[in-house]
């Protein structure tokens, strides 16, 4: 579970290494973001090789999705699915992806509905 101040690291290519959690979108009094919820982040850290190729500057303020979370969520069909680390995806204002790949496989929960476009340039799902 995602609450703000989170670190949470950064899964695409987006120029971002790690990012802090400002805000829990979805809700009036919603405290926790789970797998596939949308959050408002600004850039703490960027990525050594890519300062200058960078889509994003560090403080600067974004919209992300959750992809990994270490806490174990269940599916319907019984199987629990849970990662080694926090991370997210940096979304444009559209709802589109920052980047044009995302390291690393995503749940198949985000393969329906409007996120479907981070299964596809994902390089897998599980």
């Amino acid at each position: 579970m995602i609450q703000q101040q989170t670190i949470l690291k950064v899964s695409d290519n987006s120029g971002a290494k790690t990012v802090k959690c400002i805000k829990v979108l979805g809700g009036f009094k919603k405290k926790f973001a789970k797998l596939g919820n949308t959050i408002v982040v600004s850039i703490q850290e960027l990525r050594n090789k890519s300062r200058k190729t960078s889509k994003v500057k560090k403080g600067e303020v974004f919209k992300a999705l959750i992809i990994k979370t270490k806490s174990k969520q269940q599916n319907k069909d019984g199987s629990i699915i849970f990662f080694d680390n926090n991370s997210v995806s940096l979304i444009n204002k559209q709802g589109k992806p920052l980047a044009s790949r995302l390291l690393g496989p995503v749940p198949k929960s985000l393969k329906k509905g409007k996120y479907s476009k981070f299964a596809n340039i994902s390089l897998g799902t599980v």
